[in-house]
């Protein structure tokens, strides 16, 4: 499928256009919760119908069928630059209490907005994929993709560097609850199915079309430069031992609405990993 960029269409008057989905600024007041807005955290909930639209496609489909079709739903992305990022995730990843900050994702600590940078104490900008599995760096697309972009702290994210993800290892000293060791680095049990789902997304996304990298899982760890990211079979549990949450959910309606206009197929639908990987 050829990818061009494609424009968020905004009605001043009454709802939002992303190609042929529909995305209302206020609900019905009989909706369920799951489809109203949290006024506590000025959270936007997707309406499930919109959804069901985004991925009607994909109905009925298994294996390396329902990957291709992902990815045919999901490749027509507006790509940021990777300066552009930082102010996407001021927004991304605030911290609901606190607007002036975002949530790191290995420490879970919340820190002022302002304090990214290159700094010990400062956050900066992690590729949960590592941008050295495959090459591609800081380029626009796989380098920029804020689908598997984080806040982390500048130490932890060195911690962590280009390490597969696998269990166990040493505890970090700084981020508790996070293990490596010398070829894999273990998350803290509340951001294990975030990681797996960001992974699970870039797997799907960038197949090796318009010059991007093919980038897979398999069962290995120190994958080193190649395009691949393990393990696949700790991925897939930690998919189902943390289940998707609303910040999660949150965080991939900002992503689709104001930014690169695409999902993650693995938040909205989680057992999708199952479906096309699972033997």
């Amino acid at each position: 499928m050829k990818r061009t960029k494609k424009a968020l269409l905004t009605s001043i008057v009454s709802t939002f256009v992303i190609g042929n989905i529909a995305l209302l600024p206020t609900m019905k007041a009989d909706a369920t919760a799951a489809n109203v807005q949290n006024a506590a955290t000025s959270k936007v909930v997707f309406q499930a119908k919109d959804v069901d639209s985004y991925y009607a496609p994909a109905k009925g489909k298994t294996g390396q069928d329902l990957k291709k079709t992902l990815n045919d739903i999901i490749d027509n992305q507006t790509e940021l630059s990777y300066n552009g990022v930082w102010d996407a995730l001021k927004k991304t990843d605030e911290d609901p209490k606190n607007p002036n900050n975002v949530i790191l994702l290995y420490t879970g600590r919340s820190q002022s907005k302002s304090t990214n940078g290159g700094g010990p104490d400062d956050w900066n900008r992690e590729h949960v994929w590592a941008k050295s599995h495959g090459d591609f760096g800081t380029a626009n697309g796989p380098g920029t993709d804020l689908h598997h972009l984080r806040p982390a702290d500048v130490t932890v994210n060195s911690a962590r560097g280009n390490l597969d993800f696998d269990m166990g290892g040493k505890e970090n000293s700084e981020a508790k609850g996070n293990y490596a060791d010398g070829d894999s680095w273990e998350p803290r049990d509340a951001v294990k199915g975030d990681i797996a789902r960001m992974i699970f997304y870039m797997a799907v996304r960038y197949e090796g079309e318009h010059g991007e990298p093919d980038l897979e899982m398999n069962e290995k760890v120190n994958n080193g430069k190649d395009p691949f990211m393990g393990k696949m079979s700790v991925l897939l549990k930690w998919n189902e031992q943390d289940p998707v949450d609303d910040n999660e959910r949150h965080r991939n309606e900002v992503i689709y609405k104001d930014y690169q206009h695409n999902r993650n197929p693995f938040i909205d639908h989680s057992e999708y990993a199952n479906q096309i990987w699972k033997k």
